[in-house]
């Protein structure tokens, strides 16, 4: 069965190890990872928290990085390219020998947040494998399987994914609003505090699986 997980990774132990140490302040998130060169992945990069030249001097003092280019410059944040290379066989043996898809990493802290997705236990369980026989940490925060059901997807109950469907079909979220909290409630045979729970708790779902990356906690 399909396997989604959140876990945390030492940055010592992934990339950028000596980029966190020196910008405290820094955050990055990726917005691609993807498998170069027999030892390289190539991801992208958004950075937050510092600014381009402080970045840039701290990447040329850190091993893990090569080829390092500035894509583009919003102010608050920057997007860069580069090379990963030295300490990231744990990222390769996720990508390659246990087939994961790694939906999102976030780096804070001297710390990697990643949410991935495994085709089955089996699969998770050679990354954990593999990081017992090369001393790495591999802390899993939340793990869920994933069931036909769709609002497992996301972490919900399955009546927090129909009531959160069945409140956009009916225009409850539009502005103007086209259906109220007591008419919804009417039409899925819920109490109006049933009904505004189940949606409240849905959204807080919905906000730490997909915007709070390594704060959610699944409904499993």
């Amino acid at each position: 069965m399909v396997t989604l997980i959140i876990a945390t990774i030492p940055a010592c132990e992934l990339a950028l190890s000596d980029v966190f140490a020196s910008l405290p302040d820094i955050e990055i998130e990726a917005e691609r990872i993807v498998k170069g060169e027999e030892n390289a992945a190539m991801p992208l990069l958004w950075v937050r928290g510092v600014e381009p030249d402080d970045f840039e001097a701290a990447c040329e003092a850190d091993p893990t990085i090569d080829d390092l280019e500035l894509l583009a410059d919003f102010d608050e944040e920057l997007l860069y390219r580069m090379q990963w290379f030295d300490r990231i066989g744990l990222l390769f043996q996720m990508l390659t020998n246990a087939n994961a898809t790694i939906l999102e990493a976030v780096g804070e802290s001297e710390t990697w947040h990643l949410r991935l997705l495994y085709p089955s236990r089996e699969h998770l369980s050679k990354t954990k494998t593999f990081c017992s026989e090369h001393g790495l940490s591999f802390s899993i925060d939340a793990i869920r399987n994933m069931d036909r059901d769709p609002s497992g997807r996301y972490g919900l109950t399955s009546i927090q994914y129909n009531a959160l469907i069945t409140a956009v079909d009916a225009g409850y979220f539009d502005v103007p609003r086209e259906v109220t909290l007591d008419e919804l409630a009417a039409e899925m045979n819920l109490s109006h505090q049933a009904l505004s729970e189940c949606l409240r708790r849905g959204t807080h779902v919905l906000i730490e699986d997909t915007v709070l990356i390594g704060a959610a906690e699944f409904n499993l």
